[in-house]
């Protein structure tokens, strides 16, 4: 098979189409119309090239990242109310009052469109004249958005090649479902176009009543195009693997043996179609197996079912055997989502050559469990990791070392690297066949699994296709969050390469100190350091205006931002692990953003992005790494019953006690109701009043049940005071 595609490329990186991204196929068939009627009426050949362009299937289309500015620009243009000045040009400013504005869309003029047309083996070869249609293409959208354009037929592997390296976002046309809908090319477009292009020249008409001529407009024939869904959701389907003989219990399956499941019931969903569909047998291979017999590839893999096991996960004591198995049907599948759906539906997973039932698919009422894949919320992550190992090629396998010459053929750390290297650069080319084209700011790979309950990337070779050499774990950190679900590698069709993402704290940005920190300092004295770095870097985007109270914690006037909730960012040093964090308010007080917050927040990341050292005077010059937080690890947001003080608490006003330590303890518990804390035992460890500061101290806070961080309490928490760790974690019953 091959592919025709044509290349467009604006002079300028603004596209001024309204509500049109990407530019539709209906804009680059009017715009090679467009070319090819420059010189008069269109020529035989031209017209041929045109009517088989319209016959074709709706195109892919491969379009730069774009985004509108805010404020648009504000058009100033004549109403229809010439009447008023009686046709007297010099007066149309009189009546220059209609207004548009214009918001274009930005990108990088760098990056070509790519309009590509599959050729089937029942395809007629595309007409020299399409070629030449190109070439004389000048404009693409309105007539300001100068272009010019090239075309050219790829095979498949150049095709692959040219989709797999593509920069930024690939739309393709869905057949099953509805998604983005784009205007394109049908027969009988063409003969619209040349109707509207004569009776727009015949638009006017006049009337003589009388003395007078009165104008009469008639509103030329709208053109005529199909619209076609682009990128659609694929339709989903979740499974559980349950025990054939007792109602309503797990049949829980290996996690090390995900390859020989998927194989399973792909071979058994197959043998259950063929015998309901058998005029379709070509079909089902192409979207199951994805192979003709001969083992030669035979469906893009972007049309392909994926069955996707699901291992239990979500807690740190989950055993991480496979409970659960996704069906999903992507838009362009040969297959309707209902025929799949019911070849899954019910099926026993068989012994070979017959024997037992081991388990039964049976539909999940509730796909809740999804959201521990990143695939059930509007969320999107950055930090993945792989929960069954990746499948790269060839070229990024470990090499084998002999047991028995193990000393000699040792890896050195020169060798060490080198492999890790090619594995991750095999990393990012399968992240693009997959269609993911975020940034990456870090890959590791390894052997071993990130989670105690995990397998080594050797133990899911056994009854695989794939060597041992060739399975990496993965862990990736994009530059930017990206949404699930996410399964990559050579063995993405066959239960390897799932990932799932590390969630982390909305509103807590981090960094762990690399280096250059001197001694043991005052953590207030290091988070001040770093509350004045933030505030510097927000002050180039805010340029002359004063800090909003949400960054600097300050009013208009100087004044201090005074609330019993919190409304300004905390900064805080943590000695324990060696951190800076920047905490938002709503984390603080344990609730959702507002919207103004959000919209801070927002501003706040682009700040911080590039954060790499630190001046924090005696302190040293520190060296910086962006810190990945995880909420069920992290001793400072894991959930616990006994909460310890890991930096010291400074009461917020002295009240009238036996003594000190009881005057802390009433304090700590009055903070802990503003913050819609549960009720809890204090216990003041140690107490002093220092001069120009206040009563200061150690606490424990005791919950009746388990309680989530960050516990920052006291006068002193925006700026590293008051922080609180949690002793042990939660134990709960795993699936």
């Amino acid at each position: 098979m091959a592919a025709l595609v044509i290349c467009v490329r604006l002079h300028d990186g603004r596209y001024h189409g309204k509500d049109d991204w990407p530019p539709s196929p209906a804009r680059l068939f009017q715009a090679l119309v467009a070319g090819a009627g420059l010189s008069g009426p269109l020529e035989k050949n031209d017209r041929e090239a045109l009517k088989w362009l319209e016959q074709q299937p709706a195109p892919i289309i491969a379009a730069p990242r774009a985004w509108q500015p805010r404020e648009g620009v504000l058009f100033y243009m004549p109403n229809n109310d010439s009447d008023r000045i009686e046709g007297d040009l010099a007066k149309m400013a009189k009546i220059r009052t209609a207004t548009k504005i214009f918001r274009p869309y930005l990108f990088d003029a760098k990056i070509p469109f790519l309009y590509i047309w599959p050729l089937g083996p029942d395809t007629a070869d595309p007409p020299q004249a399409v070629f030449s249609l190109a070439e004389r293409l000048y404009q693409l959208g309105r007539g300001i958005d100068m272009a010019w354009a090239w075309s050219e037929v790829l095979d498949d592997a150049e095709l692959e090649r040219v989709l797999a390296d593509y920069p930024v976002q690939i739309f393709r046309p869905s057949k099953n479902g509805s998604g983005r809908l784009l205007p394109t090319a049908f027969p009988g477009s063409l003969g619209s176009l040349e109707r509207r292009y004569g009776a727009y020249r015949e638009r006017f008409s006049y009337l003589k009543e009388g003395k007078a001529v009165k104008v009469v407009f008639h509103q030329p024939p709208k053109a005529r195009f199909r619209w076609e869904p682009y990128n659609s959701p694929p339709s989903r389907q979740l499974y559980e693997l349950r025990d054939p003989f007792e109602e309503g219990v797990f049949a829980p399956w290996p996690l090390e043996r995900a390859y020989e499941l998927v194989k399973r019931l792909r071979d058994a969903a197959v043998g259950r179609l063929k015998n309901a569909m058998s005029n379709r047998t070509a079909d089902i291979d192409r979207v199951l197996v994805g192979r003709k017999p001969d083992g030669t590839n035979d469906c893009p893999p972007e049309n392909r079912v994926r069955i996707i096991p699901l291992p239990s996960i979500g807690h740190v004591h989950a055993d991480r055997e496979i409970r659960r198995v996704l069906v999903e049907t992507p838009p362009g599948c040969l297959l309707h989502p209902n025929d799949v759906q019911w070849a899954f539906s019910g099926l026993d997973l068989i012994e070979p050559d017959g024997g037992a039932v081991l388990a039964t698919l049976i539909r999940a009422d509730d796909e809740s469990f999804l959201r521990h894949y990143g695939a059930k919320n509007d969320r999107a992550y950055r930090l993945w990791r792989s929960i069954t190992p990746a499948a790269l090629p060839e070229n990024a396998r470990r090499r084998r070392i002999d047991p028995a010459r193990r000393a000699e053929q040792v890896k050195v750390g020169d060798g060490r690297r080198a492999e890790q290297e090619r594995a991750a650069a095999a990393i990012v080319q399968a992240l693009r066949h997959v269609g993911v084209r975020e940034d990456i700011h870090a890959i590791r790979v390894q052997r071993e699994p990130f989670e105690s309950n995990g397998r080594r990337a050797e133990d899911f070779a056994e009854g695989s296709r794939f060597e041992k050499h060739r399975l990496w774990h993965v862990e990736i950190e994009f530059s930017a969050p990206v949404r699930g679900l996410l399964v990559i590698g050579d063995g993405r069709f066959l239960g390897l390469g799932v990932m799932a993402p590390v969630i982390q704290v909305c509103g807590v940005y981090a960094w762990s100190i690399e280096s250059g920190l001197a001694g043991s300092p005052d953590p207030e004295h290091l988070a001040k350091a770093l509350r004045r770095a933030v505030m510097a870097r927000l002050q180039e985007h805010f340029k002359e205006e004063s800090l909003p109270a949400f960054f600097s914690g300050h009013e208009p006037d100087g004044s201090p931002a005074r609330a019993n909730r919190s409304s300004h960012l905390a900064f805080a040093f943590d000695p324990l692990q060696k951190r800076l964090l920047v905490i938002a308010p709503h984390v603080l007080d344990r609730r959702p953003p507002t919207q103004d917050e959000s919209e801070n927040l927002s501003i706040l990341e682009r700040a911080l992005d590039g954060l790499r050292e630190l001046r924090a005077g005696e302190a040293g010059i520190l060296s910086l790494s962006p810190a990945v937080l995880e909420l069920e690890k992290d001793p400072l947001f894991a959930p616990s019953q006994v909460w310890s003080t890991l930096t010291r608490y400074r009461v917020t006003r002295h009240v009238r006690a036996g003594d000190a330590r009881q005057a802390l303890a009433r304090d700590v518990q009055r903070q802990l109701r503003l913050r819609d804390f549960p009720e809890a035992e204090v216990i003041a460890r140690e107490c002093e009043g220092i001069a120009g500061k206040g009563l200061e101290g150690a606490a424990t806070l005791r919950f009746k049940v388990a309680v989530s961080g960050p516990v920052l309490l006291g006068r002193s928490r925006f700026l590293g005071g008051g922080i609180f760790v949690g002793k042990a974690p939660v134990q709960t019953q795993s699936e």
